[in-house]
């Protein structure tokens, strides 16, 4: 299979933000801006890939700056990294204030995304060929977030899969919440926070 560009597939899609966007406190809704990342997303693996692709996860989704109504929002999107059915794309989210002729970056993410064949099963990814350092340091990044996602995914799993309360009741020290615990004298010694 012959491999592909990261210039190949690049998308930038640009929407303007109309007051229907708008959440109660009259800035764009977090879920619009998901969702026009995720389009962008699917135009770009789409292009890399040449099947159909669909979202599998998504990392990295920070709201740094709000985006207004009257807004011009670019989403750059760039596949920075490939697997043997999976595709990492970035995306890079800008809003500009066409009145005042001003830009700001608003968000990045990164869409993991999965090409499907003709049977809806995973098929295989054109190989992704790096022009640029640029391209190379975002393919590492990628290797390295992947890595350090599975070993987080790991941990968790571990830490979150018992609940011994004897051991973990003390997190509860100096949070903002109150026990309230029915269900007997026995029950409620186990629960005492120490001292």
């Amino acid at each position: 299979m012959e491999g592909r560009t990261v210039k190949f597939s690049q998308t930038t899609l640009t929407e303007l933000m109309i007051p229907s966007y708008a959440n109660f406190g009259g800035k764009i809704h977090g879920g619009i801006i998901l969702s026009l990342m995720d389009k962008a997303a699917y135009a770009c693996a789409i292009k890399h890939a040449g099947n159909y692709c669909v979202t599998v996860s998504v990392d990295g989704v920070d709201f740094l700056q709000p985006v207004e109504v009257g807004d011009l929002v670019s989403l750059k999107a760039s596949v920075n990294y490939v697997g043997r059915t999976s595709l990492v794309v970035g995306i890079h989210v800008t809003a500009e204030d066409v009145k005042e002729n001003s830009i700001k970056h608003t968000n990045n993410s990164y869409f993991t995304m999965v090409a499907k064949g003709t049977d809806d099963k995973p098929t295989e990814v054109p190989p992704l060929i790096l022009e640029e350092m640029e391209d190379i340091r975002r393919f590492i990044e990628a290797i390295k977030r992947k890595s350090f996602r599975k070993e987080a995914d790991a941990k968790m799993r571990k830490t979150f899969s018992k609940f011994i309360p004897t051991e973990d009741f003390h997190l509860l020290n100096g949070q903002r919440c109150e026990t309230r615990l029915s269900g007997g004298k026995e029950f409620d010694d186990l629960f005492e926070k120490p001292d």
